[in-house]
């Protein structure tokens, strides 16, 4: 039997994983399942709610604008309902327990105690129940109901959350000046009526004097919270004595954000006709009509754009309106924007446009609309072109429409932004290879794509991949077969290196006419070679002669992680040469193998006469044609000869 045992909830993890299981392997089976259980007794029923009430998310403005009721918000107190529904949980396991004294058995039988859990006041009971009688027999009494609890809350608080008129009016009428008192949440009852819906209290509140924009410790007005729980009545019913429409919480949201981020009409307009101010900003400079755009709200934004709302508004990130609503995909706002005026080519603090935004994202009927009304120039200033993020994302309906529209297949990216590529790519061939798309690459390349822009050739990309179907593509696309890397100097073509540990790509390339005589031609020869440089630094290539810097074919081949395949790679490129002769290190690293010794043979000079010809016949059709021996006028045998198809 395999024992998981439930990790306490503030752990990071629900169970107990293979690399933690350790920590408890000394521990016997029955003592593990003793532990799991005095873990999952001894947790505190309330302990979940305490953590969220003093946990304070801050989200980043994408994220509180995408989604506000949730992330904009603080956390919620603990209010008595919640209290109560701790208790009960509490009373429930002691009664299952078997015990009526707070002790409960553990697993082993013996006993410990649980908290003793806490007595609802008779005050509160009262509260709940109406009982206008039982609050006068205790202030009769001598008890003093203007002072506060543990949580700050006065029974005036109660009477406001649990929706009693009549004990509201009796206590505010026994303790006027208690009317605006705070928790410690600093929620005052006319929040807490507000918040949980209470109209008759909240009523009763204002007639009594109750000052309505008194924020918690959010800075959340009553106005706000009626905003957020869609409470229109109780909107109209606080702006009527006078409630500041255009107040701030913490963040910087008014009640118009709220409820136009709640998609709310009738609040939208209650607080526009009481003062709202429409373009009013939160901390991100964001407005109202923002959030309807971003949050996908056209009638909201509708009503916004005909009270006078900008349209061309911009985030403190200089992100339009438009460019969120083409980011998020709200076809329907995009299209009503672009009616009103709104302008297609103001750009974020990153250059970006809303093309760029709806090309990344794969909105293709965005893209079309949008196609007309942006300016080829703001997108060449940009430093990128949305063919790179179309290839990047693989949206490849949105590279056609763009490739259709005429964007130039050849754009390259901007020393600034190619500099964010480690690799630093440039074409948007390149993000198509890399993403081994070969629909998209083919599209490119059929529309004129260069294969020979890049510093790393996607040709080397797709050896890496190791797909043949894209490396034939380029390469009947003019991609250059003895392609190098100019920022790792090598003597002989990088597509060499790139295919050393697959022989069948790198016999492909050598039949298609790849340049295997550089891999022979040594500096040093049959001298003794230096040592290899295994702390070769690149980044001091311009300090150090570029020829005493380029990496050699035998010092590559004799690198640990090329070495066990060095006897069949030069056994391959042996194929596409005459005559040449091996260094002596070569010759010393084939000597290390017993089983490459007919290799050394085959070197020797002088090859074979009908090996030579075969290198002359081939030289003579050249590089450009040898691909296409297939359909050269020709015996069978022949062309199977020249393809080195030992088959002939």
């Amino acid at each position: 039997m395999t024992t998981q045992i439930t990790v306490p909830r503030n752990s990071q993890a629900g169970t107990i994983g293979h690399e933690d299981y350790s920590l408890y392997s000394s521990m016997s089976e029955d003592e593990l399942i003793q532990m799991a259980i005095e873990q999952s007794l001894t947790e505190d029923p309330a302990e979940q709610v305490a953590a969220q009430k003093n946990i304070m998310v801050t989200a980043p403005r994408d994220q509180v604008i995408a989604n506000p009721p949730c992330n904009h918000n603080p956390p919620f107190a603990i209010y008595p309902w919640q209290r109560n529904a701790a208790q009960s949980r509490g009373q429930t396991q002691a009664s299952s327990s078997g015990s009526s004294q707070g002790v409960r058995r553990r697993y082993n039988g013996t006993l410990f105690a649980s908290p003793q859990q806490e007595v609802l006041d008779p005050l509160v009971t009262a509260i709940q129940k109406g009982d206008e009688k039982a609050l006068d027999d205790m202030i009769k009494s001598g008890r003093n109901l203007a002072q506060p609890n543990k949580d700050g809350w006065l029974p005036l608080h109660e009477a406001a959350y649990y929706g009693q008129e009549g004990c509201l009016k009796f206590l505010h009428k026994s303790y006027p000046g208690t009317i605006d008192q705070r928790t410690l949440q600093e929620e005052t009852a006319l929040f807490l009526a507000t918040n949980r819906g209470n109209i008759d209290c909240v009523r009763a509140l204002l007639q009594a004097g109750a000052e309505p924009d008194i924020a918690n410790k959010a800075r959340e007005t009553p106005l706000y919270k009626a905003c957020e729980r869609k409470n229109a009545e109780a909107v109209q019913v606080l702006l009527q004595y006078n409630a500041d429409a255009n107040h701030r919480c913490n963040r910087g949201w008014t009640a118009l954000h709220e409820a136009v981020a709640r998609n709310d009409l009738d609040i939208t307009e209650l607080l526009i006709k009481g003062g709202a101010k429409i373009d009013a900003t939160n901390c991100y400079g964001i407005t109202s009509l923002f959030v309807a755009a971003e949050s996908g709200h056209l009638e909201a934004l509708r009503y916004l754009a005909k009270c006078g709302a900008d349209i061309n508004t911009q985030a403190s990130d200089k992100a339009s309106a438009l460019f969120e609503a083409a980011k998020n995909g709200h076809e329907k706002i995009v299209e009503f924007l672009l009616s009103q005026g709104a302008d297609a080519n103001k750009a974020n603090k990153n250059g970006f446009l809303p093309i760029h935004m709806a090309s990344k994202k794969g909105y293709y009927e965005i893209v079309k609309m949008l196609l007309p009304v942006t300016s080829r120039t703001r997108i060449k200033r940009s430093g990128i072109s949305p063919l790179h993020l179309a290839a990047e994302n693989n949206r490849d309906d949105v590279l056609e429409e763009l490739i259709e529209a005429g964007f130039d297949v050849n754009a390259t990216l901007s020393e600034e932004r190619s500099r964010l590529y480690e690799d630093r790519r440039t074409s948007v061939l390149y993000f198509s290879v890399i993403n081994n798309n070969i629909y998209a690459t083919e599209l490119l390349l059929e529309a004129g794509a260069n294969p020979n822009i890049d510093l790393i050739n996607p040709l080397l990309i797709s050896i890496r991949h190791g797909c043949l179907k894209t490396m034939k593509l380029l390469l009947d696309y003019g991609a250059n077969i003895d392609a190098y890397i100019a920022s790792h100097p090598t003597t002989f073509p990088a597509t060499i290196m790139f295919s050393m540990k697959y022989l069948s790509l790198l016999k492909f390339l050598m039949d298609l006419g790849c340049d295997a005589y550089s891999c022979f031609k040594c500096q040093y020869g049959c001298g003794p070679h230096p040592p290899i440089d295994t702390r070769r630094d690149r980044y001091n290539d311009q300090q150090v002669n570029k020829q005493q810097n380029s990496v050699q074919f035998c010092e590559m081949v004799s690198a640990p992680e090329i070495s066990r395949w060095a006897g069949p790679i030069i056994d391959v490129l042996l194929d596409y040469v005459g005559n040449v002769q091996l260094c002596s290190r070569l010759k010393e690293h084939i000597d290390s193998y017993e089983g490459w010794s007919n290799i050394k043979t085959k070197a020797e000079p002088p090859r074979p006469l009908v090996h030579l010809c075969r290198i002359k016949v081939r030289s003579l059709i050249g590089k450009n044609r040898i691909s296409l021996i297939d359909s050269l006028p020709l015996p069978g045998r022949l062309i199977r000869y020249l393809q080195h198809d030992y088959r002939h």
